[in-house]
């Protein structure tokens, strides 16, 4: 069951959990993501994506600015 949104520091090939919970929430969907599940996000903005697909709406949303 998810219960608590962590905050987490995303790394180049990693992230520390800076306050332990179950989950954080797509910066693009605001999809729940478990973190046992979390692979996708963006250091520089320090954001998670629930999968490639949310990875590369972002992606395309920066480079069309």
């Amino acid at each position: 069951m998810i219960k608590k949104l962590a905050k987490i520091k995303y790394l180049p090939n990693n992230f520390q959990i800076i306050e332990p919970g179950d989950y954080v929430e797509c910066a693009v969907s605001g999809k729940k993501i478990i973190i046992e599940n979390l692979t996708y996000w963006n250091v520089e903005l320090q954001e998670p994506y629930y999968s490639f697909k949310e990875a590369n709406i972002k992606r395309e949303k920066i480079n069309n600015k």
